[in-house]
């Protein structure tokens, strides 16, 4: 529970840099764009002068130095109107062919007064109450700056997030061989004490055959071949088969029973048997018995488990509540991660493998259905029939 708390404190740690940092890279870039704005401003407005000296400039007038500005002006879109708003003069800008000209230059002037890209000029004293306007926009250059930062940071996102998930899944993968190899390890060196079991349990029964205590200790044998034919299943494609569901949770009750405390009581309230559903039976009988194991650990070996079963068109129903501690809703998907455990032993496992039997293996669902602090827990799961 610790190292997961932690991973997660790590986590929001990098998601609140990655957020400061985009935030610092597009204020910069908005500083730069302002910048930049400013700059050709005042170029607009020296050209906009140039235009007023050509307008007023009679035949002894150089005007050299003027069109060298206005000849200057390669970026910046730039249309000229005068008094009557008829258009005189653009810049910088490309119409197509087959667009009416006089139109598109209208649909742009009327956009640029409404970004307020206007300087008026008026003629002077030569021309009274006349005078003509140069309308502009930002240039090609402004505006794919001004976009830049935003294409940056979701290729960066896109970049990130394509990292993540190749860690994770190089995590997960090398994960799960670990968890493999040592399942099948597992159970492989349990296969000779459990051999060596069986021998002597048949020497036993030769000599002691009225024995009562015989028949348990074959039953726990036999339940230690069971538990070490599911560890030698993990890793492998399970072979579904169509099985009576509402037989294997009566087995696993009845052998969990004789194992428990008299405090602990069953309530089963089954449907209509039988029910089948596709299932591998050994892995299925180590989820359920992992979720009436918890069951009692929460509610500290004293209280009630009711197992309720029911059916719709596609799916079994298998519903599992205790009368135990209860979980905090925050927790409802934690609590399927492996590590995450409230007891202090355990490796906080169980309801991850019978997460990943259920959905990976049977695909079918496990999840908190509800749950209340001091009241107790419903856990669910969903089979495909």
């Amino acid at each position: 529970m610790q190292w997961i708390n932690s991973f997660r404190r790590i986590k929001i740690v990098l998601i609140i840099c990655a957020a400061l940092i985009a935030a610092i890279s597009l204020f910069i870039s908005d500083a730069l764009v302002s910048d930049l704005k400013q700059e050709e401003l005042r170029k607009m407005q020296v050209w906009a002068e140039a235009m007023r000296s050509l307008n007023s400039a009679d035949e002894s007038t150089d005007l050299s130095l003027v069109l060298t500005v206005l000849d200057g002006n390669n970026t910046i879109p730039v249309i000229v109107t005068d008094t009557k708003g008829a258009i005189n003069n653009f810049r910088n800008i490309e119409i197509d062919a087959d667009d009416d000209s006089l139109a598109v230059l209208l649909g742009m002037v009327a956009t640029m007064r409404a970004d307020g890209n206007i300087i008026r000029i008026d003629l002077g004293a030569d021309a009274p109450g006349e005078y003509i306007e140069v309308c502009y926009s930002d240039s090609l250059i402004l505006t794919r700056l001004a976009y830049y930062p935003y294409i940056q940071l979701l290729v960066a996102v896109v970049f990130f997030l394509v990292c993540l998930v190749a860690i994770l899944s190089s995590k997960r993968a090398e994960q799960d061989r670990v968890w493999v190899g040592l399942s099948k390890e597992t159970a492989h060196q349990l296969g000779t004490p459990i051999s060596s079991l069986m021998a002597w349990t048949e020497v036993l029964r030769d000599k002691y055959p009225a024995d009562e205590l015989l028949p348990e200790m074959e039953k726990d044998v036999a339940r230690l071949r069971t538990i070490a034919e599911r560890f030698s299943k993990i890793g492998s494609a399970p072979e579904p088969q169509s099985d009576d569901i509402v037989a294997l949770l009566e087995r696993v009750v009845e052998y969990i029973k004789r194992r428990t405390s008299n405090k602990v009581q069953f309530v089963c309230h089954f449907t209509k048997r039988p029910l089948n559903v596709r299932m591998n039976s050994p892995l299925m009988e180590w989820v359920v018995e992992n979720l009436c194991k918890n069951a009692i650990d929460a509610m500290n070996g004293e209280g009630t488990i009711t197992i309720d079963v029911s059916q719709n068109e596609e799916c079994a129903v298998i519903d599992f509540s205790d009368t135990g501690k209860g979980i905090q809703k925050s927790c409802f998907k934690t609590v399927f991660e492996p590590g995450y455990t409230t007891k202090r032993r355990g490796w906080g496992l169980g309801l991850s493998l019978a997460k990943r039997i259920t959905e990976q293996y049977h695909k079918g669902r496990i999840y908190v259905k509800n749950s209340e602090l001091g009241k107790g827990t419903t856990f669910r799961i969903e089979l495909k029939k």
